[in-house]
C-alpha cells in the first residue's frame, strides 16, 4: 500500500480528465477504483470532491489515498547479514513508502533512530542493512526521532539524495506535523511557542540523562549554549479540561523541542516522564497526565505526516503514518476519530 499523497499537476501535463491523469501516474489503477475513490471523497482536487471525469489543470493539488500497487506491496521478507531475523522482519514491516531514491518508515515507539543508551545495534541506523532491498548501499538517516516518539522517518538510498533532503530540512521546505496528547487544554487553542532551549548540565554515560531547559526568548542571547526554538501548536479535540489532542509543528529542529515546549507552557505530553507528563500533578495549567489504565504509561507523541519536495521528480509529496497501538487505544478509549480533524489545521487557519 502507498501512503496518502498530495500531488501537483505539472505544467508539462496540460489539462486533462482526472481519471486519465491518474492512470498515467498510476498505471495499475482501474477505472472502477477511480470512480469509487471519487464517489467516497478519498480522491480530492484542491480540497474538494470531484468526479472521475472532472478536469485537472497545471498547478492543481490532487489528494491520492493509499493504493494497491504491484510495486508498492509489502515485499517478501529479505534476510540481512548480521541482523537477527526478527529485527529484520520488524524494520521491513515498518516501511511506509519507498521508491528508488527514498524510504519512509513508520518508526515504532521504543526503537532509537541511532545508537546510544546501551542499545547496541538495535536502532534504525543499525538495522538499515535490512532495508537495502537489493540495492548496493544501505540507506542513510537524514533526520531523527526520539526513541519513544513514533512516526514518519525518512532515509535516503544514495548520498546525493541524503544531501538534498538534509538541505531541505535546513531550508525548512520540509514540513512535519506531529500529533500529541497533552495534559490540560492549552489557551489560546492555537499559538506559537518561542522559548529557547539549552541542554541541562550532567548526563548519563549513554546520554539517557539528557534534558533540555527552556529559556525565555529575551534571555537566549545571554545564556551560554542556548539556541532559539519555535513550535506551532493547535488544539484539535479535548477531553473535558483534563487533556487535549494537539497538532504540533517544530519550525526549528532542536533536541526534545516539542516535549520541552509543551511542558514549559504547562501542558506536558502524556507519558513523558522526563518533562512531567507522567505525574498526577503538573506545574502550570495542566491537570496532570494520569488518565487511567495504560493511557499515561507511554509517550503520546507521533510524527503524523511529512511533506517534502522530491529531490528528483520535484513533486510535493505528503506521507501520513498510522498511529501506534498505544495511541490508537487512547483514541478509542476517549472517543476521538482520526478522520474528524484536518490534516493540516495550520493551513486551514490561514
Amino acid at each position: 500500500m502507498t501512503a496518502v499523497r498530495t500531488l501537483t499537476v505539472g505544467e508539462d501535463e496540460g489539462e486533462s480528465r482526472l481519471d486519465r491523469w491518474l492512470k498515467k501516474r498510476f498505471p495499475e489503477i482501474t477505472q472502477g477504483q477511480v470512480e469509487k475513490l471519487c464517489r467516497t471523497g478519498q480522491i480530492r482536487v484542491d480540497g474538494g470532491r470531484v468526479k472521475a471525469g472532472s478536469r485537472v489543470a497545471p498547478g492543481m493539488q490532487v489528494r491520492v489515498p493509499p493504493l494497491s500497487a504491484p510495486d508498492a506491496r509489502a515485499e517478501p521478507h529479505l534476510p540481512a547479514a548480521g541482523i537477527p531475523d526478527a529485527d529484520a522482519r520488524m524494520i521491513q514491516a515498518a516501511v511506509l513508502w519507498k521508491d528508488e531514491h527514498i524510504i519512509a518508515l513508520n518508526k515504532p515507539p521504543g526503537l532509537p533512530s541511532q545508537g546510544g543508551s546501551g542499545q547496541g545495534a538495535r536502532h534504525v541506523d543499525g538495522l538499515a542493512e535490512a532495508l537495502k532491498f537489493g540495492y548496493k548501499d544501505r540507506p542513510k538517516l537524514v533526520h531523527r526521532l526520539d526513541k519513544d516518539t513514533s512516526g514518519v522517518l525518512l532515509l535516503a538510498r544514495t548520498d546525493r539524495i541524503a544531501r538534498a533532503l538534509s538541505e531541505a530540512f535546513r531550508a525548512r521546505t520540509t514540513r512535519k506535523i506531529y500529533w500529541a496528547v497533552v495534559a490540560g487544554v492549552p489557551s489560546p487553542r492555537m499559538g506559537t511557542i518561542r522559548f529557547g532551549l539549552v541542554k541541562a548540565p550532567g548526563r548519563g554515560a549513554g546520554g539517557e540523562g539528557e534534558k533540555m531547559i527552556a529559556i525565555h526568548p529575551a534571555k537566549v542571547d545571554q545564556t551560554e549554549g542556548a539556541k532559539r526554538a519555535t513550535s506551532d501548536y493547535a488544539v484539535l479535540e479535548v477531553l473535558g479540561s483534563r487533556a487535549a489532542w494537539v497538532a504540533l509543528v517544530p519550525v526549528t529542529g532542536r533536541t526534545h523541542q516539542l516535549r520541552a515546549h509543551m511542558a514549559e507552557i504547562g501542558h506536558p505530553i502524556i507519558g513523558d516522564g522526563k518533562y512531567g507528563g507522567s505525574g498526577q500533578d503538573n506545574p502550570g495549567d495542566g491537570w496532570g497526565a494520569q488518565l487511567g489504565g495504560d493511557i499515561s504509561r507511554k509517550l503520546h507523541l507521533h510524527a503524523r505526516s511529512i511533506t517534502f519536495d522530491h529531490p528528483i521528480t520535484g513533486q510535493r509529496i505528503t506521507l501520513t503514518a498510522p498511529l501506534p497501538d498505544h495511541m490508537r487505544r487512547t483514541w478509542k478509549t476517549v472517543g476521538w476519530q482520526e478522520g474528524d480533524v484536518p490534516a493540516d489545521p495550520f493551513a486551514e487557519a490561514g
